[in-house]
């Protein structure tokens, strides 16, 4: 069975990259298809993997990529998969619009819908973030990505979402049904250290992007007069580090996994004030042991556990996180117990789960039950 892995594109590693790994140790025989790769930015198990990417690649900038973004439609469509059994499109923004034979299988496994394209385009596209020029160019050509962005779901076979959350979003903007496979957590990796003691210090793990509400945390741990460290870069930080007044509030940018796994294991409790669709960080967080304060809406509601694994608040607000906060220093947790609420979301519970998903989903699509 010849088989393409399809990833929107390869400029890091977050979370979707993660569940790309995973893919590739399934089908390590196939080939990737991307927008944008920047081989030194991946792991060492992707950049084995033959790598074909699009003709953005080529465009003077293109580490720059997201101001192409009105060209991604086109760039992902032109890839040619007409070769492959199977397609394996690993997606937050336009990865399962390939186009593919008849007689080719698309499983699309759905990190999220466009946010930026849907729910969040006020968020990204408003007057405080966004020049009036884009401003007006998003205003007349969004319509037209939500479009196809909506009409491409169509060439989809069957949808795989991260969560509950994602399927229902999966099901109110492109009118489908969705599987649920939580992603993968490396479980083996990021473990509590007996020998690491607690510090009085708040963490936020985020990349600094509007819709994460790093704001929020910002503001209720400076009102309580509380040690916060957020880890992550992104187009926000200068606004946010212009909030901060207190030299309790760091910043320490992007930093490896190592070092993240040793704030996990330090910290107080992990703080999630963006609405998510899955969330790797807060799963990573707990399988150190590390309780988490998060939001009370998306992905966190079925990867957070309150009273067990962390503590809810219920606005994206500085009143309902100071509340929470106040509630959380009245309480205990026990690390094992955090941890061992996690252990289902492991790496190897994953591909297991996965694997046998895609395997009924290909024979279903062979035997004309799609």
């Amino acid at each position: 069975m010849r088989v393409a892995l399809v990833h929107d594109w390869l400029t890091g590693m977050r979370g979707g990259e993660k569940v790309l790994e995973q893919l590739c140790l399934l089908y390590p025989q196939a080939h990737i298809h991307t927008l944008v790769y920047y081989p030194e930015k991946v792991s060492a198990l992707i950049q084995r993997m033959p790598v074909k990417t699009s003709f953005i690649q080529r465009l003077p900038g293109y580490r720059r990529h997201h101001k192409y973004l009105l060209l991604f439609p086109a760039a992902i469509e032109q890839f040619d998969l007409t070769p492959y059994d199977l397609v394996i499109s690993s997606s937050h923004c336009v990865a399962k619009g390939v186009i593919t034979r008849p007689g080719t299988c698309h499983i699309s496994y759905v990190h999220t819908p466009m946010r930026y394209a849907w729910e969040m385009y006020a968020q990204y596209f408003n007057r405080r973030r966004t020049g009036f020029p884009l401003r007006v160019l998003a205003h007349l050509l969004m319509p037209r990505l939500r479009l196809w962005d909506a009409v491409s779901a169509a060439r989809v076979d069957y949808f795989i979402a991260n969560s509950h959350y994602t399927a229902r979003r999966i099901g109110k903007h492109y009118r489908r049904a969705a599987e649920v496979v939580y992603p993968p957590v490396d479980t083996d990796f990021f473990t509590p250290d007996e020998k690491e003691e607690r510090q009085d210090y708040f963490l936020v793990v985020s990349a600094l992007v509007p819709y994460k509400r790093v704001d929020v945390a910002i503001k209720a741990c400076e009102r309580l007069k509380l040690p916060l460290l957020i880890v992550g870069e992104g187009m926000e930080r200068s606004r946010l580090q212009a909030m901060v007044s207190s030299p309790r509030i760091k910043f320490g940018g992007r930093q490896s996994d190592e070092e993240l796994r040793g704030h996990y294991r330090r910290c107080r409790a992990l703080l999630f004030p963006g609405e998510e669709d899955c969330g790797i960080v807060p799963l990573e967080a707990q399988s150190c042991g590390c309780p988490v304060i998060a939001y009370a809406a998306g992905g966190a509601l079925e990867t957070v556990a309150e009273p067990q694994r962390g503590v809810f608040f219920s606005s994206q607000s500085e009143d309902s996180l100071v509340q929470a906060l106040q509630r959380f220093a009245r309480m205990s947790f026990d690390p094992k117990l955090v941890r061992r609420g996690v252990m289902s979301f492991s790496q190897r519970a994953f591909r297991r789960r996965i694997k046998t998903l895609i395997e009924e989903k290909f024979s279903q699509y062979r035997n004309g039950e799609c």
